[in-house]
Formats: C-alpha cells, structure tokens, sequence
C-alpha cells in the first residue's frame, strides 16, 4: 500500500503540470479581448455591465473559496485538505470549464473573445465538481479529485446543453444544472470507486466541536451570499429583483425550520450541528428553479421550509438506509442537501409554471420557440403545460446523465496508477 500511494503523489504534478501548459497553450493561440470601443455609448455599456456583474462575481467567490472551503472543513482531521483541495478544484475546473466552453460555443474565426460572462459560467461548471467531491471527501487522494475534475466538467457542459438549450428548461439558480447534477455524479462515482464494501466508521470521520464551529461558519458565509449566486443570471431588473427577494424568503424559512426540525428530531431536544450546517441552505438549493418566476412570496417560505425538512429527514433516515441496503457512502451528506432539495425545486416549478400566468425569465423567448412551429405569441396554456413537461424531463436528464457519468468516472478512479490512500 504505502508504494501504491506513493504513485498519486508524483502523478499529481505530472497532471497538473500538463494540463496548466496546455491551458497557457490555448490562452496564447487562440484567447483574446474585445478590442476598445470608439464609441462613447459602447464603453458606457461595458462599464454598465461590468458595474452590475462583478459584484456577484465577488460575492461567488468568496462563497466558493472561503464558504465551501470551510463548509467541508468539519472533519477534524481533513480541514487543512478540504480548503486546498477545494481551492485547488475551483481553479483546474474554472480553466478546463473556459477551454471547452470557448471551443464548443465561443470560437468565432479561430478566436475565442474572452468576457466577464464567460468565467462566471465557467465558474458554474466549476461548482459542480466541489459539490460532487463532497461524497468521497477524505477517501481520495488529490489526484483522483483531479481526475473527477477532468470528466465531470465535460459531462456537466453536455447535460447542461441537453437541458437548457434542446428542452428549454427554466432554471435560472442551477437547482437541476448544477445542485441535482453534482450530487448524482457525486454519489456515482462514490458507489463505483467504493463498490459494494462496507466502511466502518472511522474515529477520524467524528467532528469535534472545534471542526463543526469551522463547518458552521462555512455555512453562515454561504447563507449570506447565496442569492448573489441565484440572481446573478438573471435578466436585470424586476426577474433578478425577484430572485433576490424570494432566495432570501427561502433561506430565513429554511434555517428557522432547521432549527425546530433538529430541535423535534433530536432526543434531548438539542441542535445537531449537521442539521444546522445543511439544512440552513436547503432553500437555497430548491429556490434556483424558481427564484425569478412571478411566484408569491409565501410560495418561497413554504418552499424553504419543505426543503429543510427533506434534508434533515435526509440525513435521519435515509443516509442510515442507502448506507445499509446500498452500500453506499456520501460523507458530506450531499444526497440531503443537493439532491433532496433539488429534486423538491424541479417539481416545485413544474408545478408553478401551470399556476402562474407570467414566467418572466431570460429563458422565456427561447423555450417559446424551442422545440415547436409554433410563434412566441402563441405561448397559452398548451405550451406551459408543455414547459412543465420539459421541467420534469431535465430532471430526469440531469439524474440519469450525471449517475452514469458518475459511475464511469469512479471506475476510472479504481485503476492502480491512481491507487487510493492506505
């Protein structure tokens, strides 16, 4: 065992190595800028839109590097390799992500022009693998979460275009793009690097208070920027508005009903700090499918109290039940705070598309033109009961793609030249 860990170590730097000089190779050759405007009005526009976008921009990073980071630190042992790893995913995956999205959408003339807009959607993509790592945090070594860097992100860009550009789905936060498709992935390659063995829990895998004050600041850092991340696509204006406003309903119901959830659940009436490190978020997680739709508030405070109470049942009962009849292991409780509460957010918008009568979203020309001969004006009561439809289906897309990705991504991890630590 301790020649076969040594291998990740030397393979690590080699890989890495790598692909940094291919990525420097790309930049060089085919990455450019927009050249400066002449035009008063067109630099105004930039300014306009460089102003409105990297506010977000700022707010998602600190979600994603000191947020997530610290979020993952809850293992007592593994804090200092949680926030590495996690800064080091962000930036492979960030770069990868710009390299395949510049030569599949933004290649003009054998250029690719280089905008604020294209490294926050990479980021997006990125986002996907720190969540899908969360099922094997601690049982892998950095080269292996490189190579799940590797495969997820394409996976991710080719569901992605399968579900919001051929089925026109509205998902404006990620809830089915990125929350409902990093978790599956993620519990793929957890079952296929894993198999059918059964771990015993190991005395390092017990948070302290120490580790579970860091995971819980974690969390309070991404419940504060969270709907930066949910509005930051949207259309400026009355849809993002919207999306701040019903992202920051869904939160605040989510962590009072995490509160009296775990208070119920737990025998002697104290907060488990697991319950409160999750299901605080779960809002966030469901709300993205629906942030900017014409929704009434009250439908945001029912759908963030409904989500904390799946995540925290979640982690009860049904963590406990996958464990012993599937063998399966999801260390950070992924399962609970992305797939339950995302799946709970793609039903809740099929549902709200039928009963509301304006779907205002960026989205909303291309889905009425998508798929059928029908003009935009004829958007009626067929075409949303057809939307609906179309929401179900990229769930069911996003579920069965990333499960599949997943399980040949943790085959790929079994080889020997990638052995697990001892």
């Amino acid at each position: 065992m301790a020649a076969g860990s040594s291998s990740p170590r030397h393979l690590l730097p080699l890989l890495l190595g790598l692909f940094q000089g291919a990525f420097l190779l790309f930049f060089a050759l085919l990455v450019t800028y927009d050249k400066p405007s002449t035009k008063e009005e067109d630099a105004n526009l930039v300014a306009k839109e460089v102003s409105a976008t990297f506010p977000f921009f700022q707010d998602i990073q600190v979600m994603l590097v000191v947020g997530l980071g610290l979020l993952l630190a809850f293992l007592p042992r593994y804090g200092f390799s949680a926030l590495t790893h996690n800064f080091l995913l962000l930036n492979f995956s960030t770069q990868w992500a710009l390299v395949l999205q510049g030569l599949l959408h933004h290649l003009h003339h054998g250029q690719v022009h280089l905008h604020l807009h294209n490294l926050l959607l990479a980021e997006f993509a990125a986002v996907t693998v720190l969540i899908s790592v969360g099922a094997v945090l601690g049982r892998t070594n950095p080269c292996q979460l490189l190579v799940v860097a590797i495969c997820e992100i394409p996976a991710y860009l080719l569901v992605e275009w399968v579900i919001i550009t051929q089925l026109g789905v509205l998902d404006v936060g990620g809830t089915i793009t990125i929350h409902v498709f990093s978790c599956y992935f993620g519990l793929g390659v957890s079952k296929a690097l894993f198999g059918a063995s059964q771990y015993p829990v190991n005395p390092k895998e017990t948070p302290t208070p120490r580790s579970d004050l860091l995971s819980l600041v974690g969390m309070l850092i991404l419940w504060v920027f969270w709907p930066s991340f949910v509005a930051v696509l949207c259309q400026p204006g009355d849809a993002q508005h919207r999306a701040l406003l019903n992202t920051l309903l869904a939160m605040s119901a989510s962590a009072v009903t995490t509160v009296v959830a775990s208070s119920l659940l737990e025998g002697d009436g104290k907060l488990n700090p697991g319950h409160l490190q999750n299901g605080c978020l779960a809002g966030g997680v469901a709300i993205g499918a629906v942030a900017n739709l014409t929704i009434p508030p009250v439908v945001s405070l029912v759908l963030g109290s409904l989500s904390a109470v799946v995540c925290i049942l979640g982690f009860r009962f049904l963590s406990p039940f996958l464990g012993r009849k599937l063998m399966l292991k999801d260390q950070c409780g992924i399962h609970n705070l992305h797939g339950l509460p995302g799946i709970l957010g793609a039903m809740a918008s099929a549902v709200a598309i039928m009963v509301v009568s304006d779907t205002s979203s960026s989205h909303t020309s291309q889905v009425a033109s998508a798929g059928s001969n029908t003009t935009e004006a004829s958007w009626g009561h067929h075409r949303v009961g057809q939307q609906a439809l179309w929401q179900v289906a990229g769930l069911a897309v996003a579920m069965g793609g990333s499960l599949l990705a997943g399980l040949l991504t943790g085959l790929t991890l079994r080889l020997r030249v990638l052995a697990g630590p001892p």
